[in-house]
């Protein structure tokens, strides 16, 4: 209950982090309407708004991480797989396999670093052209935890979005800023009604 106030009016936030936390707002508010969760504040930079996105989603992607670990072991998943597909992690010198907990740790770890970087991003306010290239990364690495617990921990999977229909938004927002080739994409687009039944 600490956290359910109403929306703020985006115009009435005077604050540096203003798109953040109109963005936190609209989401406590009705996470379920996606649309108006990607809808870029009037005279907003879309690139700034993806920027705080990306950092919204980290955040609650640490929580689906916490739910996992409890069946999501160095035994019971001791690689990053995802269907058939097998992920060597980037958060090595050299890419290795890494179990699928380890992974999706050191994946939020390097995407919130890459996104909290001075140099990468050293402004709130506008995105250098030569950062958004980052964008796309961040969105595959972020997808392939999404990939994994959909096809090994379906249960958790289903009732984190459910709740906070984070994977829902991560997928509105790849599909609007062109994120993720529908190559790699491998959870069924069945996925989703499914569970809303």
């Amino acid at each position: 209950d600490a956290y359910r106030w109403g929306p703020l009016p985006f115009d009435e936030i005077d604050s540096v982090f203003a798109l953040q936390e109109y963005l936190q707002s609209i989401i406590r508010d009705d996470r379920e309407n996606i649309d108006r969760l990607l809808e870029v504040p009037e005279n907003q930079n879309p690139d700034v708004w993806q920027y705080e996105h990306f950092k919204q989603i980290c955040l609650e992607l640490n929580y689906l991480i916490i739910q996992l670990q409890t069946e999501c072991t160095k035994e019971s998943c001791p690689e990053m797989k995802a269907d058939e597909w097998l992920y060597l992690c980037a958060a090595h010198p050299t890419p290795q396999g890494c179990c699928a907990i380890d992974y999706a740790i050191h994946t939020l770890d390097g995407a919130s670093a890459i996104l909290n970087s001075n140099k990468y991003f050293p402004s709130r306010m506008s995105i250098h052209e030569t950062s958004k290239k980052h964008y796309q990364s961040i969105a595959r690495r972020l997808y392939r935890i999404f990939a994994h617990s959909w096809f090994h921990h379906r249960q958790v999977f289903d009732e984190f979005e459910n709740e906070t229909y984070l994977y829902t938004r991560f997928m509105a927002l790849s599909a609007k800023f062109d994120l993720i080739p529908n190559s790699l994409i491998i959870i069924p687009d069945l996925a989703m009604s499914d569970q809303r039944e």
